[in-house]
């Protein structure tokens, strides 16, 4: 969940009052691990689901979450995220033993149909993946911020970190994304499946490496975010996006290194949690203070477990993908624990829990293997895999034990899921709960489908239909929740099909949503057979101009070298012409977040058949009638759909 009670750091005074207080921390934590106070013989695993909410006409998101919350207030285990439109359940941490996965499972659903009771007044629904297909960069806007001060002093320290420039997103898939964005709030397309494993603290360094050793395997597993904004990225873009959406680090001539505070490590754990903590105090800035600071050492002499809420904050503003938490148990006794924060929300609660249930089936089963991972692989070669596991999923080639070089899908196959399986009996889980989760994943592997891979194959059967793309998106989106209410696991489902779009309204679609982006342009001193050539080789009827920088400075369309050539053609002359000299200068322009009844008002009052999209006067794409044709056949289809059901 995260702590609460935090407030920016306003002064110099509060600054160094919670650094003491935070080194308060370090020390007491220091010597409750050599004096022995934590709790052992016992193993949990706990969990938190984050989710997108969605309005069920338009599938983009909805920013209900606070009204929700409101609607539910007696429901604890439900809490904010970052954006409007995402919330947060927490599961009951439970023992490593019996058929607490299966029980766990049915916690999760019954939590979510409550949730989806209270959704439906407001004709939304949740959905479970990793990033929404729908969301757009404009759903990612300060506005959309959850009000609370922790969330609004989290993203401006983050500003503030970055010296309130623009963060800066550059990810290549399939397609490319290259853009800038004015908040961090982009971090909120993120949803995760986030799972706590409570760890002894004399195995805490083994089983940590270990984690370290099984981030690859995980993403590629359970990889379902392979689009962002449109564009075809990484198999699990989670992975970039977040790492980039809290990259504060600038470049210089030198060759200085930087750390990010979104990272995997840069080697082994070699001495124990400790080391993490000072680690990141030592490399991270404080930037967040809490409001309940309290005297951790001198609640430690009196033989009381502390808080160390102060050093909480302060790991809450810094995100490995394998983060140490300390925690107090029921019993009073305080525990450490791993969360594992790599794999993403979806496709399925089966698919879900079959994630978990790998993750802490293989700690157990590689624990009992290795004496120490450290001796059998290269640190170097773990983080390797780990960007290898993000961008190329159930795709991916690794580098293994003793080098060893191994397509993911045979390292699943052959070695980790059958250590997974060993791990469970050894956490005495019974059969059944084995058999299930196991299956899933021994099928998933050998039907070479994740949640990542059906987007991509639906995806592709989409555009060979010829389907706009705001509704390819929504097609996408509509068919995960429908096929996640069913709790069929992602390898079982069928492709997404626009037949299944009925009631979809693309009424409150942005202009950035639907216009053209892949542009060709022409500078103003061109000539204007080169215009001529492009439009014919390339079958377009409206180009715009734009400067060396971005600038829109005007627009040439067929109509206009028409007329020029027409005009033109008794009149022999040696004047070379350029675009300058015929171009519309000043075009009817509009910006992104338009939406897209304003666009067709602007379009029939003006009487053109194009408009170029421009943000501070720089070219962002371009809508033509083509554009509204398309929208309105697929729109008239589903009524004819409609209407012939009825």
């Amino acid at each position: 969940m995260g702590t609460q009670t935090v407030t920016s750091l306003d002064d110099i005074n509060q600054k160094q009052q919670f650094i003491t207080s935070l080194l308060n921390d370090i020390r007491s934590l220091e010597y409750m691990l050599d004096n022995d106070w934590f709790e052992k013989g016992v193993t949990r695993f706990g969990s938190e689901l984050e989710m997108v909410l969605v309005d069920n006409a338009t599938l983009k998101p909805t920013n209900i979450a606070t009204k929700v919350l409101s609607k539910m207030k007696k429901h604890k285990w439900l809490e904010t995220e970052l954006a409007k439109f995402n919330l947060e359940i927490n599961l009951t941490p439970r023992e490593l033993k019996g058929n607490n996965f299966s029980i766990m499972e049915k916690e999760i659903q019954d939590r979510l149909s409550i949730l989806d009771k209270t959704l439906s007044s407001f004709n939304a629904s949740y959905i479970l993946t990793g990033i929404l297909p729908t969301i757009q960069k404009f759903h990612l806007n300060e506005e959309n911020l959850t009000p609370r001060k922790r969330y609004y002093a989290l993203i401006q320290a983050i500003k503030n970190l970055n010296l309130n420039k623009d963060f800066e997103l550059k990810i290549l898939g399939i397609d490319e994304l290259f853009v800038r964005h004015d908040s961090p709030l982009i971090e909120a397309a993120n949803t995760s499946w986030q799972i706590h494993l409570q760890i002894a603290p004399h195995d805490y360094v083994k089983m940590y490496n270990i984690a370290q050793a099984l981030a690859g395997p995980c993403i590629s597993l359970s990889a379902n975010s392979p689009i962002v904004f449109g564009k075809r990225l990484w198999h699990e873009s989670r992975i970039a996006m977040f790492e980039q959406a809290l990259d504060t680090r600038s470049t210089h001539e030198h060759m200085r290194e930087q750390s990010t505070r979104v990272s995997f490590g840069k080697d082994w754990l070699n001495g124990s949690i400790l080391d993490i903590y000072r680690e990141d105090i030592s490399r991270f800035k404080v930037i967040l203070s809490s409001l309940s600071e309290k005297n951790s050492w001198q609640k430690v002499m009196k033989g009381k477990v502390p808080d160390l809420d102060s050093l909480l904050v302060h790991n809450s503003t810094v995100y490995r993908w394998n983060r140490p938490q300390y925690g107090i148990s029921d019993n009073g006794q305080p525990h450490l624990r791993i969360e594992n924060r790599v794999m993403p929300a979806g496709p399925t609660v089966p698919d879900q829990m079959a994630n978990a249930v790998f993750w802490l089936g293989a700690m157990k089963g590689m624990y009992d293997r290795y004496d120490d991972i450290r001796d059998r692989v290269e640190f170097s070669s773990l983080r390797d895999n780990f960007g290898r596991s993000a961008r190329f999923g159930l795709e991916a080639d690794f580098s293994w034990i003793k080098g060893k070089k191994i397509h993911v899908r045979e390292l699943l196959r052959k070695e980790l899921i059958p250590m997974a399986k060993e791990g469970l009996k050894s956490y005495k889980i019974k059969t059944a709960d084995i058999d299930r989760y196991i299956g899933i994943l021994d099928d998933r592997v050998k039907k070479k489908t994740n949640g990542a891979i059906w987007i991509l194959d639906s995806y592709a059967n989409l555009l060979k239909g010829n389907t706009p793309k705001d509704e390819t998106l929504s097609v996408l989106t509509h068919a995960i929740m429908k096929n996640q209410k069913s709790n069929i696991p992602v390898h079982k489902w069928k492709n997404a099909s626009i037949k299944d779009l009925v009631d979809y309204q693309p009424l409150e679609l942005k202009v950035s949503e639907f216009m053209q982006t892949d542009l060709f342009t022409v500078d103003k001193n061109d000539i204007l057979e080169l215009v001529g050539e492009i439009m014919d080789w390339k079958k377009v009827r409206y180009m715009p101009v734009e400067d060396s920088e971005g600038n829109l400075q005007g627009l040439m369309t067929s109509r206009v070298l028409t007329r020029h050539f027409l005009n033109t053609a008794h009149h022999q002359s040696d004047k070379v012409v350029t675009v300058e000299d015929v171009m519309i200068t000043n075009p009817v322009t509009i910006e992104p977040e338009t939406s897209i009844i304003e666009a067709m008002k602007v379009m029939r009052k003006n009487k053109i058949g194009a408009i170029p999209v421009v943000k501070n006067n720089i070219l962002a794409g371009l809508i033509t009638e083509t554009d509204f044709l398309d929208i309105t056949s697929s729109l008239l289809e589903r009524l004819h759909a409609q209407n012939k059901k009825a």
